[in-house]
């Protein structure tokens, strides 16, 4: 503060500082003398306070926070970080006090946290460490390290000098505010990962792959995740202030990966992300559309309001982006076959009639033909030993929790061991990866339900992520669960039982008879022919009944409409042709096909159930052209190329394109694009850091959807 302003507040008895517990503080009713500014001229006086925070300096280099678009500092807790303060004359130690304040939130307080009063003198004490590294001339270098569980956020900054007559402080200067962010890197943190190539992957990694489809035909789509980008810190951080997320709870990754789970979707908070399966977008963007969270992350920290529309991957992809700019380490995890169960039970039930066919009016439980969430990395203090590590959070507005819709974090050691009596909602994503398939025969005269077949190997097929460094999947499935029909198993089962979860306990024999429906690869508008093969053990001869039913199926697993067919299979061979499904098809493609029938000489009930993806047509992204360099400025250039493979036109159509550190997202909206006919659309774009990245893209309408592309590209300096 200079003289003037020192003057000033004496005389009118302005609030003007924060005292520090242990300096003397100026007060308005002291009576000085005239000769004060002669007295305070042999103190201290800053002249700069230098936050060193471009990033090829030494602060964003060391705490790997170089690639992020953001001016300011930024830096990770538990570590040090180093600032430079300029005074009118060289500092001696011996007889000049100062220290660096930070400050966060509207009402700093001491006893909260909120308020950090860090000495560089040894004797005295400080939540936060601080030490001069260097004195030359009137410049001191001060290092500073923030605690290991201090709260993560935008901190204001000053630099205060101690007099007999109060405290000289630097005017409040948003240039000099500090962004600390959890630390990874740090073994004192709860977010502290060991493994460095599953931390590169879970932090630093901006380009991710959503897997989807199904287990034995995985389809996979590439999503920039942008936690870098510019606006998106200040939009995370900007969803705890909308959340009214206390500023001391900021600092446990616990709390703030829960409230995440509440505030990324919009059903009770005005959150981030409205979500719709009814396949009618008109007043927002198709969820198969988004090639990114930055667009969605800034739309909603600009217009405060909920953006339109996601699905479990949208969810999940943007949550992702919420975790690793805030430094916890995130991944996106997609489970095949994943049970909605919302009665606390372990079944997901189908009835059956007397013949063996679907009772459809009756069966009500559908099994998700996969389902995207997430898994953050941190310590579990709250748990017993052993707990901590990869916790399960899923943002996807399923079922309530605590009042509000959210799920997590779920401890995975504890899922996968059959401890769901730890909080948070252990028990609904246990029985994502765990639940029977249960069919029932059912009784018509009385109403009754005999179960006839009981399949425990179907939901939770398979859990997979991205491999850390490739571009390949990795199956993780042993880690939410131990292999099917193993003792671990049957323990596991025994002991989610004991805390409520009910399973199918009918010891059924085994059919004789084995009836699959094998993969098969179709193309979008392809006919194509659905093979039943059956299996006889018996050694003797068999008769019955097959009837198989079709559906165009959301990923759901909910109809989207009608029937497809509803035959009795007397040839093994089924024709289904593309007219009966195109006008049907929903966003996900996805045609679920379920067989069932009944032996005649020993009335077992034998089932086969396929999901059969379609697969689109691709989208070509290339970059190409001429590169310009105007100064710092590199021009480049992508093109985008779609050719229509169908009979029909489509209408309404969306590209979008977009690309980490290189591209921001945009778009193109094209009315009409004629059967057999082609688009090109070429953009500039002008990268802003150098190395390997890529661009991603998605055309989108409401008669064809999920049409992504890629392009890799390196930007040289």
């Amino acid at each position: 503060i200079s003289l003037l302003d020192l003057d000033l507040a004496l005389r009118y008895r302005l609030p003007f500082c924060i005292s520090l517990p242990f300096y003397i503080p100026l007060s308005p009713h002291l009576s000085l003398p005239r000769s004060l500014p002669t007295l305070l001229s042999e103190f201290l006086d800053i002249w700069d306070v230098n936050m060193l925070r471009n990033p090829d300096e030494v602060n964003k280099r060391q705490h790997t926070t170089h690639l992020y678009a953001n001016d300011h500092l930024i830096v990770r807790r538990g570590q040090e970080f180093q600032l430079k303060v300029t005074f009118d004359r060289p500092y001696k130690p011996s007889d000049d006090q100062f220290a660096v304040e930070f400050v966060i939130g509207g009402s700093p307080q001491f006893s909260k946290g909120t308020y950090i009063p860090v000495s560089v003198a040894s004797d005295r004490q400080s939540p936060w460490a601080g030490r001069v590294l260097d004195s030359a001339d009137n410049v001191v270098t001060v290092g500073i390290t923030p605690a290991p569980d201090c709260i993560v956020g935008k901190w204001r900054t000053y630099v205060a000098v101690v007099t007999p007559y109060g405290i000289r402080r630097t005017r409040q200067d948003e240039s000099r505010d500090v962004y600390i962010l959890f630390n990874p890197w740090a073994a004192a943190d709860s977010v502290f990962l060991d493994d460095s190539n599953e931390r590169e992957e879970c932090v630093l990694n901006e380009v991710g792959v959503i897997y989807h489809g199904a287990f034995d035909d995985v389809s996979e789509r590439p999503w920039n995740f942008g936690q870098f980008d510019y606006g998106v810190l200040d939009a995370c951080l900007f969803i705890m202030d909308k959340a009214a997320m206390p500023i001391t709870n900021r600092g446990d990754p616990i709390k703030v990966a829960r409230k995440a789970s509440a505030m990324l979707n919009s059903r009770d908070d005005d959150g981030v992300l409205v979500g719709s399966w009814s396949g009618d977008y008109t007043y927002g963007v198709a969820p198969t559309s988004w090639t990114g969270s930055t667009e969605i992350l800034l739309n909603y920290s600009s217009s405060k309001m909920p953006v339109c529309y996601a699905q479990c991957w949208v969810y999940a992809a943007v949550f992702n982006t919420f975790l690793r700019c805030l430094g916890i380490p995130g991944r996106v995890v997609t489970n095949f076959f994943s049970s909605h169960d919302n009665d606390g039970n372990l079944k997901t039930d189908i009835i059956l009639d007397e013949n063996g066919r679907i009772d459809k009016q009756r069966t009500k439980d559908s099994i998700w033909n996969y389902h995207c969430w997430n898994e953050c990395y941190m310590s579990r203090p709250d748990l017993p030993q052993g707990f901590g590590g990869w916790q399960a959070v899923d943002a996807t507005p399923q079922e309530t929790s605590d009042g509000m819709y959210r799920c997590g974090p779920a401890s995975v050691q504890a899922i996968k061991h059959g401890q769901i009596c730890f909080p948070f909602d252990a028990p609904f994503v246990f029985a994502e990866v765990n639940s029977d398939v249960v069919f029932y025969s059912r009784n018509p005269r009385d109403g009754t339900l005999e179960p006839v077949k009981v399949n425990s190997s179907h939901v939770g097929r398979m859990v997979v992520t991205k491999a850390p460094g490739q571009d390949t999947r990795r199956d993780i499935t042993d880690q939410y669960k131990f292999p099917e029909g193993s003792p671990e198993e049957r323990t596991v089962l025994e002991k989610a039982e004991e805390y409520g979860c009910q399973r199918e306990k009918a010891i059924l024999t085994e059919a004789d008879v084995e009836l699959d429906m094998p993969l098969i690869e179709v193309r979008v508008g392809d006919d194509f022919e659905l093979k039943l093969e059956f299996n006889n053990k018996s050694g003797q001869a068999r008769t019955g009944d097959v009837y198989v039913s079709g559906n165009v199926v959301y990923y759901t697993g909910v109809n989207s409409s009608d029937p497809l067919c509803v035959s009795t299979a007397e040839k093994k061979v089924i024709q289904v042709r593309s007219q009966d499904y195109m006008r049907k098809l929903v966003e996900q493609a996805n045609l679920h096909f379920i067989a069932t029938g009944k032996v005649k000489e020993t009335g077992q009930i034998v089932t086969a159930m396929r999901v059969v993806t379609l697969h689109n047509p691709k989208l070509s992204v290339q970059v190409r052209g001429h590169v310009f360099r105007s100064g710092n400025m590199l021009t480049m250039f992508v093109t985008v190329e779609f050719t229509n493979p169908f009979k029909f036109n489509l209408e309404d159509v969306y590209v979008r394109v977009e690309g980490p550190g290189v591209m921001p997202p945009k778009y193109k909206h094209y009315s009409l694009i004629l059967a057999g006919s082609s688009l090109t659309w070429t953009e500039s774009f002008n990268p802003r850091r150098e190395g390997p990245t890529k661009l991603m893209a998605s055309l989108d309408c409401a008669a064809l959807r999920q049409v992504y592309g890629q392009a890799q590209l390196t930007v040289m300096p």
